[in-house]
């Protein structure tokens, strides 16, 4: 399907063109057709021959008192058929509709002169040649350009085939996409429950998919799906879709909410922004415009002209939003509600109490750094001027240093390389660098700490400021100098405690008894004696001069493992008294020793009497 909407001045005759191509009614409203105007968005359908897709018209109010309307129309739409009225020529609404679609960026249009049967041939000419000068200074250039009666049938041939011309240099949705479907309609079918309205711009809806909905706290499921009024399983972007909602939020949907592919999107409610359009510097517009199709207004006022307060329009939202100019053109918003934005998305900031042309909006960041210092403003707009609102998932890794993968995605970038750790993205440089900041900082601990080398993985985050501590233990991994994690700790060229003389001695005295009495660990008396508190007999350990058992209970490093070979000589399984008789100790060591070996796993404990050892015969 191809999806096109109308624009127009009030009364030049949108409605009644669509009605002649597609022979259905898209004033929706009794109001509208006894007031002979459109209020709000219409729609009609047609096949402009037999064997091409069906093209859909939202028929968007010309009136300038329904301007929002019209906003909520064209937002997810690719293409305009533009309407002027030959007898009435170019007239203030069609300034601001091609303002509006301007500041959108809209690129494929078509220009239809109607009423010809109205209009004397001189002043079709002058219509069609003025309106077309217009057209040309807008971000839609040159445009292919028909004139035709639609009441008297005149043109419509020629029309028809202009319109499959357009559709058919439309850039091609990507059916893949991730949904996000702005609502434009929501109402309620009995026995069905809520059934939302859309233009699909890219992705695919099946029945039974879950979606999120911007303004819901819980998912939906589509129910049904239709589009052009015919049942359907699946429907892929670019189309006008209806689907009927099931869950409790569905109830809580309407105009300018937008339904979701879950996980694959960021609500943002402060973002970074390029303006375009009367109240912003000139730019040069879209690349490989020529200088004479650079946006329609050439005088322009500097940005800090804009209200602080304005609408900011997006696919059927229109959401208030407090303006911060940055410098230049660039500028930042604050919305009232979060909306589901990705770098490069087009939107419209207006201000519905005054006449002045909107400005065009181009998203550059949908996570913008605070702006706290004195100076922030400025330095942030520095930055902000090499950025095109093209996404580019490289770009926004180098600025951003560290960040999520799916967070990432979200912003509307692909990531440029696999994660570092888990789901973590790393900048090569930044990753670079953090590595030699983690080996001087273990390094300094290991010279400030002797007696405890080792740096805590936990305090190494903390001195990176590092969101993830599988940040630190991917560091320790990568190439560099050699990092050892051993038990959470993280050692360099100092990989074992220096012990000072006097605990060398203290130390030396205890390996000795241990050498005569293997198992016959010293008290806690003897302990104080020799000067061995809990930290001295941890740096011991450290330094691999003693096995800590349990709190205060310190053999010889590997007498854990001799003491299992003999207890897998013992008839299994077997008792504590008889490992405490086989190893020649006391109560006191043997019961923690046994659950040393039980953690591990050098014995299994059977029941709370009897141990076996792992492999061995009963």
């Amino acid at each position: 399907m191809h999806v096109l909407a109308t624009a127009g001045h009030v009364d030049h005759g949108k409605s009644t063109l669509v009605r002649a191509l597609t022979g259905m009614e898209p004033d929706r409203w009794a109001e509208e057709r006894r007031r002979g105007l459109t209020l709000d968005l219409g729609f009609g359908w047609t096949r402009l021959a037999p064997e091409q897709p069906p093209v859909a018209f939202v028929d968007v109010p010309g009136h300038e008192r329904f301007v929002h309307n019209m906003l909520a129309g064209v937002g997810p739409v690719p293409g305009v058929l533009f309407v002027v009225a030959a007898d009435q020529g170019w007239q203030a609404q069609s300034s601001e509709h091609l303002a509006v679609l301007d500041a959108l960026g809209v690129r494929h249009g078509l220009l239809a002169v109607t009423r010809s049967d109205l209009a004397a041939p001189h002043t079709l000419r002058a219509t069609r040649e003025e309106a077309l000068a217009h057209l040309r200074r807008s971000s839609l250039g040159e445009v292919p350009s028909v004139t035709v009666s639609a009441t008297a049938g005149a043109g419509t041939g020629a029309l028809r085939a202009a319109l499959a011309r357009l559709v058919a240099a439309l850039p091609a949705p990507d059916p893949a996409a991730d949904v996000r479907l702005w609502v434009d309609r929501s109402f309620t079918v009995r026995g069905h429950g809520t059934v939302v309205t859309g233009t699909l711009a890219g992705g695919t809806l099946r029945t039974g998919d879950r979606l999120l909905l911007t303004r819901g706290e819980a998912p939906v499921r589509v129910r049904q799906l239709q589009s052009l009024n015919e049942e359907r399983r699946e429907v892929g972007g670019l189309a006008r879709v209806a689907v009927n909602l099931h869950g409790p939020a569905a109830g809580t949907a309407r105009r300018g909410d937008a339904l979701l592919t879950p996980d694959r999107w960021l609500l943002t409610d402060t973002l970074d922004v390029r303006l375009r359009g009367a109240d912003a510097p000139p730019d040069d517009g879209p690349p490989g415009r020529p200088p004479e199709a650079r946006a329609h207004k050439s005088a322009r006022e500097p940005s800090r002209a804009l209200p602080r307060e304005l609408v900011l329009h997006t696919g059927s939202a229109a959401v208030p939003a407090r303006v911060r100019p940055l410098g230049g053109d660039t500028a930042r918003l604050r919305l009232a509600r979060a909306l589901p934005l990705r770098i490069g998305d087009r939107a419209v900031l207006r201000d519905p109490g005054r006449y002045r042309d909107p400005v065009g909006v181009t998203v550059l960041d949908v996570r913008p750094p605070p702006l706290r210092r004195r100076g922030a403003a400025a330095a942030r707009a520095r930055e902000l001027t090499g950025l095109t609102g093209v996404p580019d998932g490289a770009d926004e890794l180098r600025r951003r240093l560290l960040v999520h993968r799916a967070e990432l995605v979200a912003m509307g970038a692909a990531p440029p390389a696999p994660p570092v750790a888990g789901e973590w993205l790393a900048d090569p440089g930044h990753w670079r660098r953090l590595r030699a900041r983690l080996v001087e900082a273990v390094e300094q601990h290991a010279t400030a700490h002797p007696l405890d080398p080792g740096l805590p993985t936990g305090a190494a985050r903390h001195a990176l400021d590092l969101p993830d501590r599988a940040l630190v233990d991917a560091l320790a991994r990568a190439p560099g100098p050699r990092l050892e994690n051993r038990d959470g700790r993280l050692y360099g060229t100092v990989g074992r405690p220096a012990l000072p003389d006097r605990l060398r001695t203290a130390v030396d005295a205890v390996r000795r008894e241990l050498a005569a009495a293997p198992y016959r660990a010293p008290d806690a008396g003897r302990l104080r004696a020799l000067g061995l508190d809990r930290s001295a007999l941890a740096a011991a350990e450290a330094a691999g001069a003693l096995l800590k058992v349990a709190d205060g209970i310190v053999l010889l490093p590997g007498a854990d493992e001799a003491a299992a070979a003999l207890l897998a000589r013992l008839p299994q399984p077997f008792t504590a008294s008889q490992a405490r008789q086989a190893l020649g100790t006391t109560r006191r060591v043997t019961v923690p020793l046994l659950e040393h070996l039980d953690r591990t796993g050098r014995t299994v404990r059977l029941d709370p009497a009897l141990r076996r050892c792992p492999g061995s015969a009963d």
